[in-house]
């Protein structure tokens, strides 16, 4: 630090992929640059506009056709990717690179060119401890040393999966031209791992690495111009918020519209600008739009019933507004666990995401204050912790 400011520097993030990714990447960019800082951002060429818009020069991430669909292996692809980012450092000569937990090409890239690096976690923190339930599984915490005690039984098993993932991760440094790494989840930097979430959705850990700081989620969401208005009334307002990439059938969507039609509530719902295959009918007491703003639309909200992405989970909690998680792939299970661990919301398990099963816990979440309470304290949190902030200056720390 030199004066009033940080001293003045270059730092390249990578992040290929969905929003839940790119837009966290985004945040930090945005906030890097209102530091003083010269940012590029590699990442999709459909976020181009948005980090050109938030002061970032942006670079297109190298995109190939990945295994299981066809094309490359996963590591295969981050092996080409990282030499395809090489000329990019070379020309942008980043002092420090961030690279997102799934840009593993960005890492590699980062000690291929012998440049400090981070690693970005845009959801709660992913490794394993014994003790704890598996990542993703969306198991809660257990309650007794009993239950902690049948998770530790499983413990070879993850630690199997985990050495198969170190010898992959191995294979692609080798082919690099990289040292082989003799610990499990080289992916993530043990420098600096920014672990992008509410603090009190993490577990208790006792073998934390120090290099974990967790700085509050990032939160980004693209320009929008118009508001959408809820259907008028006084009665609650439920906000319906789908994922981006999953359910395509909108599923989650229907049922909440369906058992919540004759309930005592107003409902806000969007498609996401994902067009449903049949009618989606809207009830008297639903608006449904193509896109929603959740920075505007949220804080007015009685609950928000979503897939349980992380993005939107931690949009809802900062807004001081409680969740419904329904579950439908990836890390939407682990959060929805990490909501009703911390009685700020309920997960509904896929099998329940029916319009019985949605009124039903949306009645619960009404009927008890606890949860829209626990909502507002982290809504007090995050409004006294800036995320973005917070996490440039753990990027500063590295140069």
């Amino acid at each position: 630090m030199r004066g009033k400011g940080p001293v003045p520097r270059r730092y390249l993030l990578a992040a290929f992929g969905d929003p839940g990714h790119a837009f966290p990447a985004i945040a930090l960019g945005r906030a890097l640059v209102d530091r003083g800082h010269e940012v590029c951002l590699q990442t999709c060429s459909r976020w181009a506009e948005h980090v050109e818009r938030e002061g970032m020069s942006f670079s297109p991430a190298p995109e190939y056709e990945v295994w299981p669909r066809k094309g490359l292996a996963p590591y295969a692809a981050a092996v080409r990717a990282a030499r395809d980012t090489m000329p990019l450092i070379g020309e942008f000569d980043p002092h420090a690179v961030v690279a997102d937990i799934l840009t593993v090409a960005g890492g590699l890239a980062a000690q291929m060119a012998e440049r400090p690096w981070a690693t970005l976690i845009p959801h709660v923190l992913p490794t394993s401890e014994a003790g704890l339930p598996p990542y993703s599984v969306g198991a809660r915490l257990p309650r007794t040393p009993l239950g902690s005690a049948v998770w530790r039984l499983a413990q070879p098993i993850l630690s199997g999966g985990q050495e198969r993932g170190r010898k992959e991760l191995n294979g692609a440094r080798e082919r690099v031209g990289l040292p082989a790494l003799d610990y499990v989840h080289g992916g993530i930097s043990r420098r600096l791992a920014i672990v992008a979430t509410l603090p009190q959705l993490e577990y208790p850990r006792h073998d934390r690495d120090p290099s974990v700081r967790v700085t509050g989620p990032l939160l980004w969401e693209q320009a929008h111009s118009e508001v959408a208005e809820p259907p008028p009334g006084d009665e609650p307002l439920i906000l319906i918020a789908p994922s981006t990439s999953q359910d395509p059938d909108h599923r989650m969507l229907r049922a909440a519209l369906h058992g919540l039609a004759r309930e005592p509530v107003r409902m806000l719902a969007t498609t996401n600008r994902r067009e449903p295959a049949t009618p989606l009918p809207a009830p008297p007491n639903a608006r449904i739009v193509d896109w929603l703003s959740y920075a505007r639309s949220m804080p007015g909200g009685a609950a928000v019933i979503c897939h349980g992405g992380h993005g939107t989970v931690v949009r809802s909690l900062a807004c001081g507004v409680p969740v419904v998680g329904c579950p439908e792939a990836g890390d939407m299970a682990e959060n929805a666990a990490r909501l009703s661990w911390s009685g700020t919301g309920i997960s509904l398990p896929r099998r329940l995401v029916t319009p019985r099963g949605v009124r039903l816990a949306v009645r619960k979440l009404l009927a008890d204050p606890g949860y829209a309470d626990r909502a507002q304290e982290m809504k007090a949190w995050a409004e006294r912790h800036d995320g973005g902030q917070v996490a440039a200056e753990a990027v500063e720390s590295l140069t």
